[in-house]
């Protein structure tokens, strides 16, 4: 099916509703077009475009929930999905945490879709890609990478009325670059709603310069060292910190936002007082769906304001033994930028590490969230004021909370990707005193 209007996916959806027999019902229709060229050794290996659509049913008799899901929309199938959503539901034990359905909901308008994105073609992810391999390849280099594009839409319509639809485009581009003795190797990465803002020809370059310039390089001994993390590296040590704000997990004594004695820490400072992260859906660099995903509708929420935590998203079964109002969880996060470009950060920096990413992130102690992993694809030494050479990757052990109470200096926000999640972000490149590196990786 194409992407379905917001008229046609009620019509849909309505006709799910009022073949409920259930307590309370909830239906999603989903669907989308998704496109994608993989390449290696400066070849396309695999190219292809799939469309879906998929209607999930939930039913629920008093706590019992069943869900049942199809891809098939004439009438007897619409009833079968519904009727094998209750039959599931008779059959599941209550579940002590269900909350019901929401009632009608207010969403901002938000601006994710873009038309020319949306109207991606074979050629144009063809023409994309070529200018990528032309880059490595104008240097003797070997290049690996990944472009997705999306279009879809997503409505939701339950028993008590409410009823949301939005529709939302995407492109992501990552891309790594090696030297023929596989000593040298960069990466890069990028995501955009606006496919007209990605230029992969430009893009690429950037992953160029660094297989180039970490060949042959030197070992440092591990320690503790200054280091300038690009935005790349910052996403995936700060998505850690976004998915532990949680407010139960914190008021049962089980993460970092405890507080000694009971309860969280909303209020207290916990960073460094030049850190503030919100998130708004309504971003134009950033632009997302306006609801959760149990249909609650999403606003701009500032979460750390000025190192000290202002919120944590609480969820609706946890609200109400607080008694207190539901914070729904962000479909992404931002932080405030400064002024500062990367450029800027390497001339201001003596002695220091230039990390390009990070990578294979792992949980060492969820209280303090202390996380280890490896630098890759790009580490480099800085003096006075200027890339000296290559260095030899490292393991780290270090923390997002003791990184941000070491700041040294905040770049300018940019919209980046996350090689853990693939989820896109607004975040600076960081500069961080005392990072700590523990042993060092023969990795490139």
């Amino acid at each position: 099916m194409a992407i379905l209007t917001k008229e046609q996916a009620q019509v849909i959806l309505k006709k799910v509703i009022a073949l409920s027999k259930a307590d309370e019902c909830e239906a999603n229709l989903n669907g989308g077009k998704t496109g994608n060229v993989r390449y290696a050794r400066n070849s396309v290996s695999t190219a292809g475009e799939s469309h879906t659509t998929t209607l999930v049913v939930q039913s629920s008799f008093g706590k019992r929930v069943g869900t049942a899901t199809i891809n098939e929309f004439d009438d007897a199938s619409l009833e079968k999905v519904v009727r094998r959503s209750e039959e599931l539901a008779k059959l599941a034990p209550e579940n002590p945490e269900y909350m019901g359905v929401l009632g009608p909901q207010k969403y901002i308008t938000t601006n994710p879709y873009v038309a020319s994105t949306a109207a991606i073609t074979p050629d144009k992810r063809a023409e994309m890609v070529a200018k990528s391999i032309a880059a490595a390849k104008s240097k003797n280099l070997t290049a690996a990478g990944y472009l997705q594009d999306n279009v879809g839409f997503q409505s939701m319509m339950n028993s008590k009325g409410l009823f949301a639809y939005n529709t939302d485009t995407g492109v992501d581009f990552s891309l790594t670059v090696r030297t023929p003795d596989g000593t040298g190797s960069g990466y890069v990465s990028r995501g955009f709603n606006d496919v007209n803002k990605l230029d992969t020809a430009t893009v690429s370059n950037i992953a160029v310069n660094k297989a180039t310039g970490s060949a042959n390089a030197k070992a440092l001994e591990p320690g503790k060292y200054t280091v300038i993390l690009e935005p790349a590296a910052v996403a995936v040590m700060l998505e850690n910190l976004f998915f532990g704000m949680d407010a139960r997990s914190a008021d049962e004594g089980r993460s970092f936002l405890s507080k000694a004695g009971g309860g969280n820490k909303v209020g207290q400072k916990l960073v460094d007082e030049r850190v503030t992260i919100y998130s708004d859906p309504a971003h134009p660099e950033l632009p997302t769906s306006p609801w959760a995903q149990d249909g609650q509708a999403l606003n701009k929420t500032t979460w750390i304001d000025k190192g000290v935590i202002k919120q944590i998203p609480v969820s609706r079964y946890w609200a109400q033994q607080k008694k207190i109002t539901p914070v729904p969880f962000p479909n992404t996060a931002i932080m405030q930028g400064g002024t500062q470009s990367l450029e800027d950060m390497i001339k201001g920096t003596q002695r220091g590490i230039l990390v390009t990413r990070l990578w294979y992130i792992r949980s060492v102690d969820p209280q303090t969230l202390l996380l280890t992993g490896l630098t890759r694809d790009g580490t480099f030494y800085i003096e006075n004021g200027k890339i000296k050479h290559a260095v030899k990757n490292f393991r780290f052990n270090e923390s997002p909370i003791i990184m941000l109470n070491n700041l040294e200096a905040i770049g300018k926000s940019e919209r980046t990707v996350s090689g853990e999640s693939s989820n896109n972000y607004l975040l600076p490149p960081l500069k961080i005193r005392d990072f700590t590196f523990s042993s060092l990786s023969d990795a490139v």
